[in-house]
């Protein structure tokens, strides 16, 4: 399946296209945001020929992280507002045109929790059950306790020095990948500091 980019400005148009060409059966609209890489959201659509099992088509265009905006696709596609709707709440893109009520979160939550800066903040608090193996116990000596995905080194986030101001998406982002050695924070340290 190859991928076809688009700028944003064509996005319904290309879309419309695609439609024309045969590609009607809607499948799925995602956003992967490229973090790190560039300072994007990256949108996809992926539409399928009925008559021709094996072919799809795979729209992608790339919005702005902060502002990006996209034509909204609900009136060419039946399905498209549901995804519109939870990529908009989810990663903070406004679809123009589109239905802009809440689909999963409470009217009180602000933020955009799947973009890779989101701070996952409860994961923190509770124990993280991919930390240990099925049958370990929480004070397993042979273990070193791990981050688990979603939160930032606290150098970055949650100890950092206020006056070096607020960290930049990239930084935690970058921070954010799970599997790292969590680090003590207090007490007697045992060897290198990094056991748990």
């Amino acid at each position: 399946m190859s991928v076809v980019a688009v700028p944003p400005e064509a996005w319904s148009v290309s879309v419309a296209e695609a439609l024309a060409a045969g590609f009607t059966f809607f499948e799925w609209l995602g956003v992967v945001d490229e973090v790190g890489r560039a300072d994007v959201l990256r949108v996809v659509v992926v539409l399928r020929a009925l008559d021709r099992p094996a072919e799809t088509r795979r729209l992608s265009t790339e919005v702005p992280r902060d502002g990006g905006a996209l034509d909204t696709l609900r009136d060419l596609v039946a399905g498209a507002a549901w995804h519109e709707r939870e990529a908009a709440e989810m990663f903070g893109l406004t679809f123009t045109g589109g239905d802009p009520r809440r689909l999963l979160l409470g009217a009180e939550f602000a933020g955009a929790p799947l973009r890779k800066d989101a701070v996952l903040g409860a994961r923190t608090a509770l124990a993280w059950p991919g930390a240990k193996e099925p049958g370990e116990s929480a004070a397993s000596p042979s273990r070193r306790r791990m981050v688990p995905p979603g939160v930032p080194d606290p150098a970055v986030w949650g100890d950092r020095d206020p006056e070096a101001g607020p960290a930049n998406p990239d930084e935690v982002a970058g921070s954010a990948v799970g599997g790292r050695v969590r680090r003590r924070t207090g007490g007697a340290r045992r060897g290198t500091g990094t056991d748990g």
